[in-house]
């Protein structure tokens, strides 16, 4: 049996990392292990790219989530991250983007897109927190603006969270875990008669958290499935609920940590300046979806209604702007989501050559009243901005997939899309308006191979995210009421990407993407007021390289490395886009009763401020799961697991930003490094019982 000595990575470590977080992570490492099974849906012939692929279940139940968000972290390359309070959309960085909250990564959850347009607090807001991991069948990801089927959010790239229908047995879990964490969780499916299937889940959550002001998270989930057929001809409907409201530990200055005093008492890394921040949120939806299988056809068509609301308070200057008050502001955003979608595949031939071709339709409108206040202790005193608005994105595509000879394929793609936006501010009449926008975008595949097992992909495309429909209409600031430039409603991407993927090895897949992305507009991150604003062009480059080791079916070595190389048009930094990451995770399933799982996760650095004088300190945190098999007569699938979040119980931030504030007592604003520190060693203890 072939084995695998992680050691040797230790020259790469260094030239990637640097000498000290090389020896910290090679210290971590045995000396060898051996490990088998597969976990991903990523063979020779599945994927028209280097960097996309499935994530299937089981390999979701052998690592830890500290949070529902982080089961994106399966997709290579991707770190999930929080900034304030476990209500809140997780920040997610890939290949050179802070994505802030969900900007350029594209995510649906059971078919229903999760990224909000316009939202209260950032453009693209993508809000896991109603994510169920237990009900997770799959993960299908793309990276880049090659696909026809993505549209609005998916530069970046995007990944779609399929929920399943039915569960092997009923069950029921509860997770008990230190700083008051606690969690239950109950499932189950049935027949009902004329095959059809109801599946039911339920969670109730709270959770304090380490911070010195309790989180007070209070949080309740359910989710109702109804459906018939089979994965081929079939139908399934579904009904959602979701809410929860915390009090939110927001980033401090990193002065302060470092005094370790104010106003005479001690400061600490978990302590806050402002103990009422934090939100409330809510989120219901009714979905459905249809699909017929057969003679070499693919018809789907699919819809969704959702209702959304956040109330979110943060305070992230303290008192920069009203010394007596403080700088507490509300963000809140109230909306109603419709969508549709259909597509139609079928295999013909064009002139000589097999072909395989897809054509489909999208359709979301959002109509929303969004908010920006002033408040203290919650309580709302001042209104800087209110605008109803109702946003319409429509998007039509179509593509073929031609096999040119047995080792060439290639994918030709179109894609048209046409926003329409409608806001009509409640404070300042001269920012009401409507615009409209759209955008073709071609995409491009080339396949070739297999080759001695091992493929090579060339990718291109055009891609887009849509701006906040009220800098579309915008004349003034409606704080300092100076004038403003409108933004387009589109801002349009262009990618292009080379790589390869190769079993060539028994049991290896490794594949490496060489990759250079331009986004006409940037997003980028405000500390000091809290949202996003739209800036000048960017330009990115990376290089990924991913690889799968599976041997005989005990286990998988998971090793995934992303550089990136991010730049304004001007050649300024782009602030918050991190050089390094990686992922490395050790997974050994079944033997015996046991089943173990070690990650090492790092967060490299990258320049907080324009001219790259300020830059963040990079993080390595591991991750530990212990599973064991409880007998067959506690029923099926019956299990106790112990995650431990931060072994080493490293000082590492989740964040960090650099702007002015103001502390109580502070003379003048003060230019510095605001962070939000990573949770401490955290142990949680989860008991499932099958029936």
């Amino acid at each position: 049996m072939p084995c695998f000595c992680l050691r040797t990575l230790a020259p790469l470590l260094s030239t990637l990392f640097g000498t000290a977080h090389a020896q910290t992570i090679v210290a971590h490492l045995p000396q060898s292990v051996e490990v088998t099974g597969r976990h991903y849906d990523n063979a020779i012939g599945s994927s028209d790219a280097a960097s996309q692929g499935v994530i299937r279940a089981e390999l979701l139940k052998s690592r830890p989530a500290q949070r529902p968000g982080e089961v994106l972290e399966f997709v290579p390359g991707l770190i999930v991250t929080q900034h304030s309070g476990d209500g809140k959309a997780n920040q997610y960085f890939l290949r050179g983007f802070n994505l802030d909250h969900g900007t350029d990564f594209a995510t649906s959850v059971n078919g229903m897109p999760v990224n909000l347009p316009s939202h209260g607090h950032g453009q693209g807001y993508t809000d896991l927190n109603f994510l169920m991991p237990e009900l997770v069948q799959r993960i299908e990801y793309r990276k880049g603006p090659y696909f026809a089927k993505s549209g609005d959010f998916a530069s970046a790239g995007a990944a779609d969270i399929a929920y399943r229908q039915r569960f092997d047995a009923p069950f029921a879990q509860l997770t008990l875990g230190e700083h008051a964490h606690r969690r239950a969780v109950a499932g189950g499916s049935t027949m009902i008669g004329n095959g059809l299937a109801l599946l039911g889940a339920v969670e109730l959550m709270g959770n304090d958290g380490p911070w010195t002001v309790p989180e007070g998270l209070r949080k309740r989930n359910a989710v109702l499935t109804l459906s018939g057929g089979d994965a081929a001809n079939g139908w399934s409907a579904s009904a959602m609920g979701y809410s929860a409201h915390w009090t939110g530990t927001d980033q401090v200055p990193q002065r302060l940590i470092d005094a370790g005093r104010i106003d005479g008492r001690g400061f600490g890394r978990f302590d806050s300046l402002d103990d009422s921040t934090g939100g409330r949120t809510s989120r219901s939806s009714l979905s459905g979806e249809w699909h017929r299988n057969g003679d070499g056809r693919l018809t789907r068509v699919a819809a969704y209604l959702m209702r959304y609301r956040l109330a979110l308070y943060s305070n992230f200057s303290y008192a920069l702007e009203r010394p007596d008050t403080g700088d507490q502001f509300s963000q809140q955003d109230r909306r109603t989501v419709a969508g549709f979608s259909a597509s139609h595949a079928f295999a013909h031939q064009l002139g000589p050559l097999p072909a395989r071709s897809e054509i489909g339709l999208q359709l979301r409108h959002d109509r929303a009243r969004v908010g920006l206040f002033d408040t203290a202790r919650r309580e709302v005193f001042g209104v800087t901005r209110e605008d109803d608005l109702r946003e319409t994105l429509a998007g039509a595509y179509g593509q073929s997939a031609l096999e040119f000879t047995p080792w060439l394929r290639g994918v030709f793609g179109l894609r048209a899309d046409a926003l329409r936006t409608r806001v009509d501010s409640l404070i300042l009449a001269d920012n009401s308006g409507a615009a409209r926008d759209r955008q073709l975008s071609p995409k491009l595949a080339l396949i070739a191979g297999p080759f001695a097992k091992t493929e090579v992909f060339f990718n291109a495309g055009r891609g887009f995210h849509s701006n906040d429909a009220r800098g579309t209409t915008a004349r003034f600031d409606p704080k300092s009421g100076a004038p403003v430039e409108r933004v387009p409603g589109l801002a349009a991407s262009r990618g292009v990407e080379l790589g390869l993927r190769s079993e060539a090895l028994p049991g290896l897949q490794s594949s490496l993407a060489l990759w250079k992305l331009d986004v006409d507009s940037e997003l980028v991150y405000v500390g000091d007021a809290g949202a996003t604003e739209a800036s000048g062009a960017s330009r990115r480059r990376g290089v990924e390289w991913n690889n799968r080791w599976a041997i005989g079916r005990h286990g998988l070595i998971d090793a995934d490395f992303a550089w990136t190389h991010a730049r304004f048009a001007n050649g300024d930094r782009i602030p918050h886009a991190v050089d390094r990451v990686a992922s490395i995770a050790m997974t050994v399933r079944e033997l015996g009763s046991w089943s173990a799982s070690l990650q090492w996760r790092y967060l490299g650095p990258g320049a907080l401020v324009e001219d790259n004088s300020v830059r963040s300190l990079s993080s390595l945190t591991t991750n530990l799961r212990i599973a064991y098999q409880l007998p067959a007569s506690l029923g099926k699938d019956s299990a106790l697991t112990l995650d431990v979040f931060n072994l080493a119980d490293r000082r590492v931030d989740d964040i960090q930003y650099f702007y002015e504030s103001r502390l109580p007592g502070e003379a003048e604003a003060v230019a510095d490094r605001h962070v939000h520190p990573a949770e401490p060693r955290t142990l949680r203890v989860t008991l499932r019982l099958g029936f």
